[in-house]
């Protein structure tokens, strides 16, 4: 069976009895409609089911929506979840609305749906950049169009950013776990040719380092092309396993998890991020806070719409290690 044929603003203004240009009048500028017509125009857009087409509007004038986009990665990370929806509560306080668009963290997927969330005039592109240069953006930032890189700075381009404090929080875990005793700590990450694991193997190195340990190229497995349950089982079953592990994200820290189950063995843990199930568990992490990076990256697109012309800002927020027992001597309790 066909599907029924949308009303158009001619069949509003023929059912309305008045003419095309009053019928687009009273969405485009109300105020010059009297309200009787105004009403009478509703009421038939109401009864034929007619919605506007704002975004036609919009592009035919060559302005902007009231729309802004959001460029994640993986959907099924649960962080780009918590930070979507500190932007989106951010936005709708501000009458403005959020359409969002996956990477999958590749650099061809980032360009394309940046070019795809662009094509429809959003307001402001927020983005947790995969690809190693953003510089593609830098005429449409021209244009006016504000860029607000989350979590990862943007590379070669002028943008303002959203990050953490990686280093110092990396820092911190390998601090704990040196405390607890542990000299011989691995850190795992993947995928780490990003930023945020650049930082947090830095404050890892930095940390074993002050220990008189600086020599930790066996401890580091790092890895773009291998899945995290693979890299954690590569780190653990060696003839000389590390007692402890920091693990680079909160997926990491899952993988080492199974891994350490499936091996028979008990390496302590700390994980930067923190995860559903993890103060059960009693899993030590770097805890931050994903809602708040999302409302203060909207904040400050809302605040670049108002006025593009300002010199872009960096904002750092902390993390905080919260120890639940993984860090200690004795080990993972299965």
């Amino acid at each position: 069976m066909a599907l029924p044929q949308r009303a158009t603003l001619d069949d509003v203004a023929r059912l309305a009895g008045v003419s095309r240009k009053t019928a687009s009048r009273v969405y485009s500028e109300p105020e010059k409609v009297a309200a009787a017509t105004r009403e009478q125009v509703l009421a038939a857009a109401r009864r034929l089911r007619f919605r506007p087409n704002t975004l036609a509007r919009t592009l035919r004038r060559g302005g902007t929506t009231s729309t802004v986009g959001l460029l994640i990665g993986e959907m099924s990370n649960p962080f780009y979840h918590a930070v979507a929806a500190g932007i989106e509560h951010e936005l709708s306080a501000s009458g403005l609305t959020l359409v969002m668009g996956s990477s999958d963290d590749t650099e061809e997927g980032e360009e394309r749906v940046a070019d795809a969330l662009l094509s429809q005039r959003v307001a402001a592109l927020l983005m947790i950049p995969s690809a190693a240069d953003q510089s593609y953006l830098d005429g449409e930032r021209q244009l006016g169009t504000p860029v607000i890189a989350v979590d990862r700075p943007a590379r070669n381009l002028l943008a303002d950013a959203v990050l953490l404090q990686n280093r110092a929080g990396a820092r911190q875990a390998a601090e704990a776990l040196l405390n607890a005793g542990h000299r011989r700590i691995a850190y795992l990450a993947s995928p780490a040719d990003i930023h945020t694991q650049h930082e947090r193997l830095a404050g890892y190195r930095e940390a074993m380092a002050a220990a008189g340990l600086g020599d930790t190229a066996a401890l580091e497995h790092l890895s773009d092309d291998v899945v995290e349950d693979a890299v954690a089982r590569a780190a653990l079953d060696t003839a000389e396993p590390p007692t402890a592990v920091v693990a680079g994200n909160n997926r990491m820290s899952v993988a080492v998890l199974r891994a350490a189950r499936a091996l028979e063995t008990r390496p302590a843990l700390v994980g930067f991020d923190d995860f559903d199930t993890a103060d059960v568990l009693g899993i030590s992490v770097v805890s931050h806070d994903p809602l708040e990076m999302g409302r203060r990256a909207a904040a400050l697109a809302v605040e670049r719409i108002a006025r593009p012309t300002t010199v872009p800002e960096v904002i750092e927020l902390p993390t905080r290690l919260v120890l639940r027992g993984s860090e200690s001597s004795t080990g993972l309790a299965f």
